[in-house]
């Protein structure tokens, strides 16, 4: 028993000596350049601890500093920093600081932080923080900062802020806020807010917040300037221009005191709708050619067969043109209350009238003119209506 317990004492110590005798200079590699180093870099060597200039190592386990460049073959387990790029063949588990790049052929978990561009091959769990672009070839899950952009290849999940855009080539579950644009290619679980456009290629399910959103199919809220879904909708849109499925839009010609001559399009969601308006003639017809854009929005209820009832606030930008040369503002906004009669001759054919309230400012806040306003016209329906 003795006999065996040295024997196998002896195989042990003569395996651990011949493994650190093939590991050169202790795993510490001290390096100028490539090849002009303490440590080769062939398959057998693992580093523990690394300074140079320009460094290349098969394997990092542990701490490797440079001011330029550090290059791990295969994988890196714990601390590399350079002044210009860390590049890592394998995986990296652990921290990572770079001057310009982090590069990273597989996977990458722990924290990546660079002047301008951090990239993973395929999947990133942990932080990246970059002053251009990150790049994730695959997965990504945690935190993505970039100036730039942040771009997933395939789903992201939890947070990305980018300075222009956000971008997962399949799906989102998580939060993304782009200075101006989210993209997903299919799902989204979460939120997407920008200030220009969000777009959903598939499934939203959550909340969209910009000026222009998009998804194909929505379960949640879309919020912005124009808002847009192809499929059936379990949520609420609010803006400016809702459209869905169910929107009913419509061409409107009309004209009154107000604006003589009007051109509109009405988008109707069962009660709700909105109206985004081109008018000619704020002024009488012998001044010279006044202009006008007008958005209303309100609400519209049944009264008898055929004939509704409706009632909306409105806002008027004026463009008085040559008449400023004449003692007229150069530009107005008008504040208007109106309620309306509609008679549906048909589903595509309906005639209307109104009555309301209207008052003008110049934008110094000098007012212009107040009184009652009246329009009358018709409404033709440009979209499919569904059968009842």
């Amino acid at each position: 028993m003795i006999k065996r317990t040295l024997a196998t004492a002896a195989v042990l110590l003569a395996a651990v000596v011949g493994l650190t005798a093939q590991n050169k200079s202790a795993g510490i590699n001290l390096s100028l350049w490539k090849n002009i180093s303490t440590q080769p870099a062939d398959s057998t060597q693992t580093t523990y601890f690394n300074v140079g200039f320009a460094s290349v190592m098969n394997r990092l386990n542990g701490v490797g500093v440079n001011l330029l460049a550090g290059t791990t073959l295969r994988d890196m387990n714990g601390v590399q920093v350079a002044g210009i790029a860390n590049a890592v063949g394998g995986s990296m588990r652990g921290i990572q600081v770079a001057g310009i790049t982090n590069v990273n052929g597989d996977n990458m978990s722990g924290v990546a932080l660079s002047g301008l561009v951090n990239i993973a091959g395929n999947r990133a769990n942990g932080i990246l923080v970059t002053g251009l672009t990150n790049i994730v070839g695959n997965q990504s899950c945690g935190l993505m900062i970039s100036g730039i952009t942040n771009i997933a290849g395939e789903g992201a999940s939890g947070v990305h802020i980018a300075g222009l855009a956000n971008i997962a080539g399949r799906s989102l579950n998580g939060v993304m806020l782009g200075g101006l644009l989210n993209v997903t290619g299919e799902s989204v679980k979460g939120v997407q807010v920008s200030a220009l456009g969000n777009v959903t290629g598939n499934h939203l399910s959550g909340m969209q917040v910009g000026l222009l959103n998009f998804a194909n199919k929505a379960d949640g809220v879309q919020i912005g300037l124009v808002n847009f879904y192809n499929e059936g909708m379990k949520g609420f849109q609010l803006g400016l221009v809702n459209a869905n499925p169910d929107t009913q839009i419509q061409l409107m010609l009309y004209g009154g005191n107000s604006t003589k001559l009007n051109a509109g399009v009405r988008f109707k969601n069962q009660l709700f709708y909105t109206i985004v308006g081109v008018g000619g003639y704020f002024l009488d017809f012998d001044d010279k050619f006044s202009g006008a854009l007008s958005y209303r929005a309100g609400l519209e209820l049944p009264l008898i067969d055929k004939l509704f009832v409706s009632g909306d606030l409105g806002y008027q930008h004026i463009e008085t043109f040559k008449n400023k040369d004449y003692g007229y503002p150069k530009r107005l906004y008008a504040l208007q209350a109106r309620v309306n009669l509609e008679y549906r001759f048909t589903e595509r054919l309906g005639l209307f009238a109104t009555g309301g309230y209207s008052k003008s400012w110049d934008y110094s806040g000098n007012g212009f003119k107040k009184g009652m306003i009246w329009e009358v016209g018709t409404a033709i329906s440009l979209s499919k209506v569904k059968s009842k």
